[in-house]
């Protein structure tokens, strides 16, 4: 990247999701032809000249495609907009695109102080005592959705290939830790149709999940309210901590580990689904921005491999097997 683009790198991020936002990506995507700036503006209602300048940069930053007929210029979407940036596609991000606008980015401006301090910045983002993340998520229901969603973006993209590497025919009763969105239980019973999905996660967070939850089949997809830190979980074969622990420091996370090991079966197991980092900490820059991020608003961490193969060994679970896919790793421990 030329050092002079830096500067912009967070104004990219914002001019891609403001053309989300005010349906440019989904009216292109509908249109049967590529539109002029006058007829974007004017289905989008908003200004000719606003519009106009939005377009000219999403064409700069390769999100839109413009050909040029009788000295006016025609918009269309490229594919990469029509299939992610466009709220109406299957893989839209736009969900998750929208929980970084308004949670993650404006926070940052705390991250100095997170950095001097080696503590995260709960407080004085949300000038209150709440101390916990999800505390200040869940909060509200419009709060639980823009969450929920988010999940669903990211998992539409990469849960399928989490579940497929390994074979997890041999687990029949699954139990999902903190999976309150359902879309990480669902994929599950999509690959293996004969096992059944427990999703336990805090009571408020199950209670909006059931009004909003489509289940493939209900008898095979069940919901159980509770804090898996404070009371009992479910009986099953595996346990799935899917995005878990990397929001919490390894104490926490030995408590955790160590509960499940002693409710797991014998021959049963945890999968663990994380942002993993390389073990020389150099590769991977997804799993170090999740680490910036946690930095700024818990107690967690990304790992390595062999970190995270550390706190599950130390629970007790042997044969840990890891692999890592095109964004998150995977390990899969054994009682």
């Amino acid at each position: 990247m030329n050092p002079f683009h830096f500067s912009f790198s967070s104004c990219y991020f914002q001019i891609m999701f403001t053309a989300a936002e005010l349906g440019v990506f989904d009216l292109l995507r509908e249109s049967e032809e590529p539109l002029t700036a006058e007829a974007i503006a004017e289905g989008l209602g908003t200004s000719h000249i606003g519009m106009q300048r939005l377009l000219e940069a999403c064409v700069g930053l390769k999100l839109l495609r413009m050909e040029m007929r009788d000295n006016k210029g025609f918009y269309g979407n490229t594919a990469l907009a029509d299939l992610y940036l466009a709220k109406s596609s299957p893989k839209s991000q736009y969900s998750d695109m929208k929980f970084d606008s308004e949670l993650y980015y404006p926070s940052f401006q705390y991250l100095a102080d997170a950095v001097r301090e080696g503590k995260n910045q709960i407080t004085s983002i949300y000038e209150s005592p709440m101390k916990d993340f999800f505390q200040a998520i869940y909060r509200s229901e419009e709060g639980i959705q823009l969450y929920f969603g988010a999940l669903k973006n990211s998992w539409i993209l990469y849960c399928r290939e989490m579940i497929s590497e390994f074979d997890l025919s041999q687990f029949h009763h699954i139990c999902d830790l903190g999976g309150g969105s359902g879309i990480f239980a669902e994929e599950h019973i999509l690959s293996y149709p004969n096992s059944s999905v427990t999703i336990f996660d805090l009571p408020e967070v199950v209670e909006k999940a059931k009004k909003n939850f489509v289940a493939l089949e209900e008898s095979q997809i069940s919901f159980q309210g509770g804090d898996f830190f404070k009371d009992s979980v479910p009986e099953a074969d595996l346990y799935i901590l899917s995005r878990i622990l990397h929001l919490w420091d390894d104490e926490k996370c030995m408590q955790l580990l160590t509960k499940l090991y002693k409710a797991c079966k014998p021959g049963g197991g945890v999968l663990v689904i994380e942002p993993v980092l390389d073990e020389e900490r150099v590769k991977y820059f997804g799993a170090h921005f999740a680490s910036i991020k946690l930095l700024v608003h818990t107690d967690g961490k990304t790992r390595t491999p062999s970190e995270h193969k550390a706190l599950l060994t130390a629970a007790g679970f042997k044969e840990i097997q890891a692999k890592h896919g095109s964004v998150y790793g995977a390990l899969l421990g054994r009682k």
